[in-house]
């Protein structure tokens, strides 16, 4: 973030029986360094470093969530015509994010850094383009209609042409509806990725459509590189993405948040496909996810998978640097997907990784001749609402995933991180002095001169 400039807001969205539920974030105040300086996961991804290869030029990304604000300097050009699925009573359309949530997904996505003569925040994968879908926000629909717009949502996006589709969002229960959907948008050479919630220090219920087959599921993990306290665990854990401190471009006054959540990571694990689709334009959605696992940096308990981080953190400089073979082309890599997928994922992640550090110059294993699958959504407020996973705004996160299983598995061992918290953008703007973060108080809304 610029030195001289304050601009993050921090957000908490409780979990409440209405609408859709966002999957966790939340957004702080900043130091007296550049909005760039901030953005430790790009460091840690190496992004400068993978930007000489690709940058997401040629892929679009559907972000399934709040809206996506056109007019965010970072996202300038960036923003496609999408579809608004929001009921009528409800103002604006896919370019009038109600929430932030939806902006702040795109910004990881694709921001450009644009904003106060180059101080902005920039996303992972920022020549990627954004089509923005809106989904109805708490109280629009009833529980039983949310089900029914996010598969109507998901098809609307395989056709249109998304390659990558982000849900940082969940239904919160099961439907054959979604799961067909989710088919659909597969069989059309899209590929999903959805937040598996922010309530694993409550409960670790199970969420969806993340754990739906077919779904790529995203945990979140911190600077340390360790699952979050809030990233929930369990069977429906398909990959893990930096999810934590996540400085960003969102809705807003301020037009720059700092929030954590699983929808956070769910964007990173967005744009790392885009970077690697980009780079191999003529490769499946089986191939990318393929490339993603066979590179991946492995959990450190030896095991291929565990239910913390499930088959490790993504490290798409790797995978644009020693691919593998990508494998079959009409074949989904992960286990859980019965129509097309194999006993074992098709890949071997290389053992060491735990998180996006991209120090390792190991070569990623030799695709199998296996098969994989995943999982994406909006984590939400109460039964039938959508819950956004963790931007500008962030929300409980409640999911059912693939296996029973997984809701009782045990917690991980790894050390304790924040609460998720749903950032809340500050009120105005601020460039004459840097102020320090703000802590969470009360509702988590917090006055950017408060110090932490």
């Amino acid at each position: 973030m610029p030195t001289s400039t304050s601009r993050y807001g921090r957000r908490t969205v409780s979990s409440a029986a209405l609408g859709l539920l966002l999957v966790g974030v939340a957004a702080t105040p900043a130091l007296a360094e550049s909005t760039r300086s901030k953005q430790w996961f790009l460091d840690a991804m190496q992004a400068e470093s993978m930007w000489k290869t690709s940058t997401g030029k040629g892929i679009t990304v559907a972000v399934i969530d709040t809206g996506v604000d056109p007019n965010n300097p970072d996202l300038n050009g960036r923003v496609l015509k999408g579809k608004d699925f929001a009921p009528s009573s409800r103002a604006g359309d896919e370019h009038t994010d109600y929430n932030g949530h939806g902006t702040g997904m795109a910004g990881l996505i694709a921001g450009t850094g644009a904003y106060s003569g180059g101080n902005g925040a920039f996303g992972l994968a920022p020549d990627a383009k954004i089509l923005p879908v809106r989904m109805p926000g708490p109280g629009d629909i009833s529980p039983f209609e949310v089900n029914a717009r996010l598969s109507q949502a998901v098809r609307y996006a395989a056709d249109a042409g998304a390659q990558v589709i982000n849900i940082s969002l969940t239904a919160g229960n099961d439907s054959q509806q979604v799961t067909s959907a989710v088919k659909y948008a597969l069989g059309k050479g899209s590929l999903i990725f959805a937040g598996v919630g922010n309530s694993g220090d409550k409960g670790n219920p199970v969420q969806y459509p993340a754990a739906t087959p077919g779904v790529v599921g995203v945990g979140a993990v911190g600077k340390d590189l360790h699952k979050t306290e809030f990233s929930e665990y369990g069977q429906q854990v398909d990959i893990s993405a930096p999810g934590d401190e996540m400085v960003h471009a969102c809705g807003g006054k301020t037009g720059l948040c700092e929030s954590h959540g699983t929808s956070d990571a769910t964007a990173i694990a967005s744009a790392s496909a885009a970077l690697i689709w980009s780079k191999h334009p003529d490769w499946t959605n089986n191939q990318v996810l393929r490339v993603m696992l066979n590179t991946i940096g492995a959990p450190t308990d030896g095991e291929k998978r565990n239910d913390s981080i499930g088959y490790g953190i993504v490290r798409p400089r790797i995978a644009l640097k020693t691919p593998g073979d990508p494998g079959p082309a009409g074949k989904y890599p992960l286990p859980d997907y019965p129509v097309a997928a194999s006993k074992s994922p098709s890949t071997k992640p290389s053992k060491g990784a735990q998180a996006p550090d991209d120090s390792s110059s190991a070569a990623p294993a030799a695709a199998s001749k296996g098969d994989d699958s995943n999982t994406p959504l909006w984590v939400g407020i109460g039964v039938g609402a959508l819950v956004v996973a963790g931007a500008a705004t962030a929300v409980a996160v409640t999911r059912s995933r693939r296996r029973a299983a997984a809701s009782q598995a045990s917690p991980p061992p790894y050390p304790p991180a924040q609460p998720p918290y749903q950032g809340q953008p500050y009120g105005a703007t601020q460039f004459t002095s840097p102020q320090p973060y703000a802590p969470p108080s009360g509702d988590n809304r917090h006055n950017p001169n408060q110090g932490r």
